[in-house]
């Protein structure tokens, strides 16, 4: 479960201050699919990062799990990264000197896990995403689509109960983002709690809770009980 009350944050830029986030108020459950939607500028990446301990409210209360981690430190904001979120960028953010399997496996290394265990949680996430042939390669041999399917599996590999992506598909053809697409909700219907913010209504709608953003504040937030979330896409 997440839940942020009264959520504020503040940048300056020059003498000009800009608030990103206004007084948000949250709450998401475990397992839920949710697009965060909203144009240039209105505090939907800002929200995420907050969500994803990767940036710091000026003001409010952020509860995971039913922890407060608002006023965490660093070093525990990390662990709890490693232990529930995993996080898909648009830009991808491998590591271009690592093979594909390697990329996979830094934060198992990183987590201090066991050589052979290591190498069997890889082969499953290459398997799994069908990068058997490409494990080898390295990022700039791959595809748009390759590399994002790397950068989910490296992703998941340590099985968070959380998968936060911006613009998952931003730098992807329609086809090939909606492969990203069908790889996403296929970890939702197993149970991921899935958050992604885009541009693209068409992708937000395929959520079953739709949250609009504009001026740091969430305008709309709506649910559908019936949702694409599946592989049809046109």
């Amino acid at each position: 479960m997440i839940r942020l009350t009264d959520i504020s944050r503040v940048f300056h830029m020059g003498d000009q201050e800009v608030r990103a986030l206004d007084g948000v108020d949250l709450e998401i459950g475990t397992g839920e699919y949710v697009s965060i939607m909203g144009p240039s500028g209105s505090g939907k990446s800002t929200l995420l990062n907050v969500i994803g301990l990767l940036d710091q409210p000026d003001g409010g209360r952020y509860e995971l799990d039913g922890k407060d981690v608002t006023d965490l430190s660093e070093i525990e904001k990390a662990r709890v990264r490693r232990e529930k979120i995993g996080f898909v960028f648009q830009s991808f953010h491998l590591v271009p000197r690592l093979t594909a399997a390697e990329n996979i496996e830094l934060p198992l290394m990183l987590e201090g896990i066991a050589p052979a265990e290591r190498k069997s949680r890889v082969d499953e996430a290459l398997r799994g995403f069908n990068l058997q042939d490409r494990a080898a390669h390295r990022p700039p041999e791959l595809s748009g689509g390759q590399r994002q399917r790397v950068a989910i599996a490296r992703a998941t590999i340590l099985r968070p109960t959380a998968l936060l992506a911006d613009e998952p598909t931003g730098n992807l053809d329609h086809r090939i983002g909606a492969e990203v697409m069908v790889l996403l909700e296929g970890l939702h219907r197993a149970g991921t709690t899935l958050i992604v913010v885009t541009h693209d209504r068409e992708l937000g709608a395929r959520a079953q809770r739709h949250i609009a953003m504009r001026d740091g504040e969430i305008v709309s937030d709506e649910r559908q009980d019936k949702f694409p979330g599946g592989n049809n896409f046109a």
